[in-house]
């Protein structure tokens, strides 16, 4: 394992504290001072976990994280969340619920396990979708309905994911399988 560096610590724990003063609204000594306890506490037994590996390509993809390029995500992300939080609520309250959940399951050509969790994390903050299993490059979603399911299967957000670690423009979505019907699995 690398040996951390000073900047490294230093950027975690700024960045860290600042989410903690944001979050808790409180500037008094006492909560500044819960505030350094907990993020020392957090970025030490996070050192203490990445001395283990828990995958098999479990490298440092961090590393490769374009933070530009994620920082574009982190807004057009929202975007999402809110343009499907809408089309949910029409369906919602429409008296006849016109859904059609479906399973899908397909293969995602990512770089690393890191760029994996964030597409299976995106999908499920997505109102419509859920991520219900990561087994190596396969996922297994479940859509409320065909409009949920678009930004999957035509490879909109898992282009969008890839771009956060590569510069490349490729399809990265394939043997997509959308099962509408129990009768079907």
């Amino acid at each position: 394992m690398k040996k951390l560096s000073f900047f490294s610590l230093a950027t975690s724990f700024t960045t860290l504290m600042i989410f903690w003063l944001i979050m808790s609204g409180k500037f008094d000594a006492i909560y500044i001072g819960f505030g350094v306890f907990s993020v020392a506490s957090v970025l030490y037994v996070n050192h203490n976990v990445r001395r283990y590996r828990f995958f098999e390509d479990d490298i440092d993809g961090l590393q490769q994280l374009r933070y530009g390029r994620a920082t574009y995500y982190f807004f057009w992300m929202i975007g999402q969340i809110i343009v499907a939080g809408f089309h949910v609520l029409k369906l919602i309250a429409r008296p006849a619920m016109p859904i059609k959940p479906a399973i899908i399951t397909f293969d995602a050509d990512l770089p690393n396990v890191h760029a994996r969790m964030i597409l299976g994390n995106s999908i499920t903050l997505t109102p419509g979708t859920i991520t219900l299993d990561i087994s190596g490059s396969r996922f297994t979603v479940h859509s409320i309905d065909t409009k949920s399911r678009e930004g999957i299967i035509n490879d909109e957000m898992p282009r969008q994911v890839l771009k956060l670690f590569s510069d490349e423009d490729r399809q990265v979505v394939s043997n997509v399988r959308v099962v509408t019907k129990a009768s079907e699995v």
